[in-house]
């Protein structure tokens, strides 16, 4: 037996046409030869989507029915009422037995009307327990019309862990107990995906092919960039694949050293800051010096910062974050470059060149190319450098030396010369781990531009050219440090060339490009790495929700529109700072937290809004798309300390921060059940909820959500909450979404624009 699944959109207004055209349809169907079933339900979630079953003894009747007038009147008739439906609308599946890759279960149960509400937010709970368990990936809420009848459909990664799963006895406690009093009769059917009949898939893209391996995302790039959406991915038991064309990773030749605040943010999510704490060094401060002259001196160790400004080479990070890569069991696999891809509606065909030999070709949903400053990626893609790309004339050299000198410790140094205004000399040491030990920037002498005939030098390091003489670096601390500065013990050194832009796009497609692939700009500020971590943490969570098909039509577009300015700021400004002694000393406080990505907002994103009926309501607070600020002083039932709100938000779900103080209406606190119910149900489990309380309000005693006592009154400060609010925060830690008072109907529309495809 096969059958098919086809998932229609009404557009508003046309669910009446649709369901008319069904009729029509499932008469003319139910004659066919062949035909077992024909079905049209209903998404629990969503009055505009229907799902058409048909069932079929075999290929030849379902093809029968597929190239003959029945098919094509019903394709004619619903066209001008809906939305185009996608490859991955349609779904087929058999019912042979097997350990097959993909596994589909069709749970049918009837729920009286009655208990219609209690139901909805049982499954909800059940979604959300259910995302822990090994192989279970997603399911649908389905439901006949005008009857009682509900299709859990569920969809596994492989029928053994399905199977797993069921002979524990214990699952209907742990997982499905919320829904369990329904479960006392139901009927269970198994399916495995499978082709379409007379279609290759492996073949998706258009072109006939030997696909030797599958993975939902292929990662071009095992750099830190790279490796943060591996990690981010994996997280979230998104299946991926990481490939670089380097056979070994680098031992000491980077130019990244610098970890900003919000990056160890970031990394404190993923599990690696303890690591990286102990294997780098704090930056403390900076100082300038003009001429020989100090002209400012700034502390980094500001008041209220998650993490300090660390500094780590580049290859301790590739390290920590590949260790962390392997606990989540993903490996880099080294030596494999990309070659060409091609894409279609539903996927990426990939070649990889082996460096033993041969080729290989992966099929993935998506590709993310990390792959640095000469990015095949984005050659591939055709994206090109709005107004070109920039490259400063001058060649600059890198070294790691020991230097003696009487400088404060932890702080990054920056020596300038200028003639008459113009800055003709400069030098900046960033302190590495080690006594004495600097990583020093400054320019190139004379005859390594000599050596390139003079003709431009390449973008990124040079191994054509010689590298750098202790000499050399000597001689340029004998022009611009303090006298008797010596150098000594020269660990490595290189020349290399700075270019600057930002690709016209972040992708196209189902490929994206992050990090260097997608921008370069001078090393002021340490931005490169950081910036590419910040991509990628923005991207992973979207393509995890594509992945597992929950996310909203243009959720992905939104990696452009969210990132792409902050690259085009971030370049500008890099440029700029390159050979002046400091953007802005008025605001030198402000700055360091822009260059460390703790001001960063999105509040220009589509994906984030506001409902705010006073006009100083939450004014203090974060804007929409803006960092949301960790704090403290939360205490919760149980616990025998202090929570910190990181506590709450940390993790790959978005989280919702209901507020409520002793001037709460009860029926106001008493409606936040059903609303995250409702709200955990519109999104298939992916938002977790809180209810936090002031000091005064009276505890309500709810099952769900959970209770949160704002002891310290940190949050209410911080976040300018009075009365009822709410903040949603999303995964990667911005405010998507917050409301004072609760306007469910506001926050609904908002996480449509997120899970508006959730299922």
């Amino acid at each position: 037996m096969i059958r098919t699944m086809l998932r229609v959109r009404a557009r508003p207004g046309a669910e009446q046409a649709v369901r008319s055209a069904w009729r029509t349809a499932a008469a003319q169907i139910g004659v066919l030869p062949g035909n077992l079933r024909r079905d049209l339900l209903l998404d629990a979630d969503d009055p505009h989507t229907f799902v058409v079953v048909t069932e079929w003894t075999d290929d030849a009747a379902l093809l029968d029915y597929e190239n003959g007038p029945v098919a094509a009147r019903f394709a004619d008739a619903l066209r001008a009422g809906c939305e185009a439906s996608t490859v991955e609308d349609h779904r087929v599946m058999r019912d042979e037995p097997g350990d097959h890759q993909t596994i589909l279960v069709d749970v049918e149960v009837t729920v009286p009307a009655a208990r219609l509400a209690e139901f909805r937010r049982g499954h909800a709970e059940v979604t959300a327990r259910m995302a822990g368990v090994p192989g279970y990936l997603r399911e649908d809420l389905l439901r006949e019309p005008d009857t009682d009848v509900h299709h859990i459909f569920a969809e596994w990664r492989t029928e053994a862990e399905f199977h797993r799963w069921v002979a524990n006895p214990a699952h209907a406690r742990e997982e499905a107990g919320p829904i369990a009093p329904f479960l006392l009769d139901f009927r269970r059917r198994l399916f495995h995906l499978a082709a379409h009949p007379g279609v290759d898939r492996a073949a998706s893209t258009g072109r006939e092919t030997d696909v030797h391996t599958t993975t939902d995302v292929l990662i071009v790039g095992a750099g830190p960039t790279g490796l943060t959406v591996a990690v981010e991915l994996a997280r979230r038991g998104i299946d991926c694949r990481v490939v670089e064309k380097l056979v070994a990773p680098p031992a000491q030749a980077d130019k990244a050293i610098g970890v900003h605040c919000r990056t160890m943010e970031i990394w404190a999510e993923q599990g690696i800051v303890r690591e990286a704490m102990d294997a780098g060094n704090w930056l403390t401060g900076n100082v300038v010096f003009v001429n020989g002259t100090q002209t400012h001196r700034m502390s980094w160790e500001l008041p209220g910062l998650p993490y300090a400004h660390l500094g780590l080479p580049q290859y301790e990070t590739e390290r920590i974050l590949t260790d962390r890569l392997a606990t989540l069991g993903v490996r880099p696999q080294r030596g494999a470059e990309l070659t060409g891809f091609t894409q279609g509606v539903d996927g990426v065909l990939a070649t990889l060149a082996l460096a033993g030999g041969g080729t290989e070709t992966v099929r993935a949903k998506y590709l993310v190319g990390a792959d640095g400053a000469h990015s095949r990626v984005r050659e591939l893609l055709g994206l090109t450098f709005s107004g070109g790309l920039g490259r400063f004339p001058q060649l600059f050299m890198l070294a790691d030396v020991d230097v003696n000198w009487d400088m404060p410790d932890g702080h990054l140094l920056r020596f300038l010369h200028e003639t008459e205004g113009r800055m003709d000399g400069m030098l900046v040491c960033v302190p590495l781990r080690g006594e004495g030990r600097y990583r020093l920037a400054t320019l190139a002498p004379p005859r390594f531009f000599a050596q390139t005939g003079g003709k431009d030098a390449p973008p990124g390091f040079s191994e054509e050219l010689a590298e750098p003489t202790l000499d050399d670096v000597q001689a340029a601390l004998d022009r611009l440090a303090p006298p008797g500065t010596r150098a000594s013990n020269l660990r490595w050194s290189s020349v290399f060339r700075i270019s600057h832009g930002i690709v016209d796009r972040y992708g196209h497609g189902r490929v994206f490009v992050a990090g260097d692939a997608a921008h370069l700009h001078p090393p002021a500020g340490g931005q490169g790495m950081n910036t590419g971590i910040q991509d990628a943490w923005n991207l992973a969570w979207k393509v995890a929700l594509a992945v597992r098909g929950v996310a909203a039509p243009g959720l992905l577009d939104s990696y452009e529109a969210e990132r792409r300015p902050e690259g085009e700021e971030i370049v500008g400004r890099a440029v700029r700072m390159a050979f002046t002694d400091e953007l802005d000393r008025a605001d030198l406080e402000r700055q360091f937290l822009q260059e460390m990505s703790l001001l960063l907002s999105y509040a220009d994103s589509p994906l984030v809004g506001e409902c705010v009926t006073d006009p100083d309501a939450l004014r203090v607070g974060p804007r929409p798309g803006d960092r949301a600020p960790d704090l403290g002083g939360l205490c919760r039932q149980g616990v025998g300390h202090p929570l910190r709100l990181r506590d709450l938000t940390g993790g790959t779900r978005h989280t919702l921060l209901v507020y409520a103080d002793a001037s709460a209406a009860p029926a106001e606190v008493a409606a936040v059940p059903g609303l995250c119910a409702d709200i955990r149900a519109q999104t298939r489990g992916e938002v977790d909820a809180y209810l936090l309380l002031s000091p005064d309000a009276e505890d309500p005693r709810l099952l769900a959500p959970p209770v949160v006592r704002d002891a310290g009154g940190e949050f209410r400060s911080r976040y300018g909450v009075t009365g009822v609010a709410l903040y949603l925060i999303r995964p990667d830690g911005h405010v998507g979404f917050r409301s004072q008072p609760i306007d469910p109907d506001a926050l609904r529309k908002n996480l449509h624009l997120v899970f508006g495809g959730a299922r």
